[in-house]
Order: C-alpha cells, then structure tokens, then sequence
C-alpha cells in the first residue's frame, strides 16, 4: 500500500494523495483502504519513513567527512526523487524505524568525529538545513535541465530593463549563460564549505581534513634531556 502511495505522490504531488487516489492506484473501494490504516497521517508517516530508508546512511568506520558527504549527495538524490517529501522530512512526529536510524547514525558519525553533544546538535541542523534548502530551492527552479536554462533566462531578461539591473544581467550573461551550467552543480560546493567550516569545531582540528580527535601522545621511553 505504501508503494503505491508513494507512487501517487510522485506523479501528481503531495496534494494528489487522496485516499481515493490511493484507492484508484491499488484498484481497491476507498473504504478498503481504512482496513489498512487510520488516517491519511498515518500513510504520510509511512511514505516519509520509505525516503528516509532510501538514503544512505554515513558510517563510523570512515573518515567522516566523507562519509557525512556521502549521506547529503544521498539525501539530495532521493529529495529529486521525492520532492513532495521535502517539507515533511521534519514535520513527522510519529517516526518510523528508517528514521530514527537515519538519525542515529548521524549522530553516531558527529559523535565519532569528537563533536560534543552541543556541536553535534549544531552540526546536524546546519547540514539538514543545507540539504533541505537546496532541494527545496532545486525543487522550485522553473528550469528542467541545463539545456532549459537559455530560454527560461531569455524570458524573464525580456522583463526588465538591462540599465536597471546591471549586476544581474552581468551574472546571467557571463555565468548562467554559458554552455553546460546547472545549478545542481553547486551543491557540492556549499557542502565542502559546510562540512570544512564544521572541522574547524572539532578539538586538535588542525590535524588535517577529516580528522577527528588527537591520537593519544606517546610517553617517552628513553632518558629525558635533564637526567
């Protein structure tokens, strides 16, 4: 069932799941779908806690840099999926089982790093904050593709004047313009300035990238200087 409510959600939107358009999917009366479940919140929690299990989930085991890196690339490809879940992802306060362990591991991976509880909170809302709004603002876009950007630009620089916006239309000539821009290609970007800004809050982070805490110093063996 959740299947198929995942399906009407992705063809139609969030507001095409109805309990009728579910029943119409899975070719069933909409009275038998209340055999399955309560409410339509119910299937809501269910379908979020579906993407949530379709992202990867960060290890401890590896650098954690990359691996937290691994995750938003993750996220982000399964939010263009999914994009009806994006504003859900943080609204659902029945959790399911993909969820709390995609939480989990995500503070597993802060806390290996050595973030303290405070720092890993601080982490965690930047990162999802990052991720959520770029598929957020992806989502938005009224291009489809690289290809659609010279004439969706083209359009809206017909609206106005030139001499009024000269600093936009520099950008847009000189950088959206060009052949093979993509907006999605800057989302690696950001996230390298996050995650970069992020090292700098671990303790002895200045002992190169995706290093976490400090081995510990070795007591010396042989006689000391003053003996």
């Amino acid at each position: 069932m959740l299947l198929g409510a995942l399906a009407v959600a992705d063809a139609g939107g969030l507001a095409s799941l109805t309990i009728r358009s579910l029943a119409h999917e899975l070719g069933v009366k909409p009275m038998s779908v209340y055999h399955y479940v309560a409410s339509k919140d119910e299937i809501l929690d269910g379908i979020v806690d579906r993407v949530f299990g379709e992202i990867d989930l960060p290890s401890t085991e590896g650098d954690w840099r990359a691996e937290l890196r691994r995750r938003a690339i993750s996220a982000r490809s399964v939010l263009r999926r999914h994009p009806w879940a994006i504003p859900l992802m943080q609204s659902r306060t029945h959790p399911g089982p993909a969820t709390l362990r995609h939480h989990d591991s995500i503070i597993a991976a802060l806390r290996g790093a050595g973030f303290s509880l405070e720092m890993t909170a601080h982490a965690y809302a930047l990162m999802d904050s990052y991720v959520l709004g770029f598929a957020l603002s992806e989502a938005a876009l009224p291009i489809n593709g690289p290809e659609t950007v010279p004439e969706v630009a083209g359009q809206m620089m017909q609206l106005f004047s030139p001499l009024d916006y000269p600093h936009l239309v520099e950008f847009t000539a000189g950088h959206v313009l060009k052949p093979g821009y993509d907006f999605g290609d800057e989302f690696e970007f950001g996230l390298t300035v996050v995650l970069d800004g992020l090292a700098t809050s671990i303790p002895d982070s200045h002992n190169g990238p995706g290093r976490g805490r400090r081995p510990p110093r070795r007591r010396p063996t042989g006689p000391s200087l003053g003996s």
